[in-house]
């Protein structure tokens, strides 16, 4: 009887592994639901960054090659940097700059017209347009380098500031590769732009151009940045169609010029050409960190309703 009340009654004991065998489920359970995502965020990280990190040591060693980086940072010497006024850095970054620039507002502007004309017009070929547009895209523009040589060739002999070595041309060459892309882009997130917003206004009496630029391009302008800036990265880092079109070193870009300093095996100037990388991606970083705001939703939005 009492030990049976003893056993009623009295403290109820735990086994001493149980606490720490929680523990460890719990550990177990976070590791495979949450910590492998940390993992894996730590590998990406490392996999981005280390490239940076490298071509930034390069730089800053007056060696001159990469196989003197290898150990990170061991010489710290700005010499490249100041290497870069000796040489036409700067002349080819003005003209990346302009080129551009220009290629970026012209993309967006024109890009930005056909998309309104497709989502707001009804007319014959609409359909067969946009097909078209949709096709044309898949195509990669360097595969028409021929094509672009032998048209900028016969225009020369014609319109000289439309053929070989002109920035013009070069700037034409980009607005009608990019411009399938941008409409199509453009379309879908004209699309989600309410159309009673139009006819509110042309019932007060506004025209088309007064719908487009004082209601309907204040609207869209996420997509009119995410449009900006992919033009503006794609003039900025093309080579092939750069080194076909500009043929002088005063009109070469940054692409075209910078590829010449390690171009030749023998007299290779990596250091150089690593210092010139890092001073050239302070544009393309600053426009970017300056729209990043509006790249999800530009590039989402257009992407909902088509």
């Amino acid at each position: 009887m009492s030990t049976a009340t003893d056993v009623a009654t009295g403290p109820t004991t735990r086994a001493p592994g149980a606490p720490r065998d929680r523990r460890s489920a719990r550990r177990r359970r976070w590791l495979l639901e949450v910590g492998w995502k940390y993992l894996l965020a730590v590998v990406v990280i490392f996999y981005a960054i280390f490239p940076l990190v490298y071509v930034l040591s390069a730089s800053l060693n007056p060696n001159g090659t990469l196989a003197a980086s290898n150990a990170l940072f061991s010489v710290v010497d700005l010499s490249n940097y100041a290497a870069l006024g000796e040489t036409s850095f700067w002349t080819w970054a003005g003209n990346t700059l302009l080129i551009g620039g220009i290629a970026s507002v012209g993309a967006v502007l024109m890009g930005a017209a056909a998309a309104y004309a497709f989502s707001r017009f009804r007319f014959s070929g609409r359909r067969a347009g946009l097909t078209g547009l949709l096709i044309i895209q898949m195509f990669p523009q360097a595969l028409a380098f021929v094509a672009i040589f032998l048209m900028l060739l016969g225009l020369g002999e014609v319109v000289p500031a439309l053929g070989l070595n002109s920035k013009i041309a070069l700037i034409c060459v980009y607005l009608g590769g990019a411009l399938g892309v941008n409409t199509f882009l453009m379309y879908g997130f004209f699309n989600t732009v309410p159309i009673e917003i139009d006819e509110s206004a042309k019932i007060d009496g506004a025209s088309h151009a007064q719908i487009f630029w004082r209601l309907i391009f204040p609207l869209v302008t996420p997509i009119l940045a995410v449009v900006a800036l992919l033009a503006f990265i794609a003039a900025f880092g093309d080579y092939i169609i750069a080194k076909i079109v500009l043929v002088s070193e005063d009109n070469w870009t940054l692409a075209v010029g910078m590829y010449q300093w390690v171009s030749n095996q023998l007299a290779s100037n990596w250091g150089l050409f690593a210092a010139g990388a890092v001073i050239a991606a302070i544009p393309v970083l600053v426009l970017f960190l300056s729209l990043q705001r509006y790249i999800v939703g530009g590039l989402t939005a257009g992407s909902v309703k088509g």
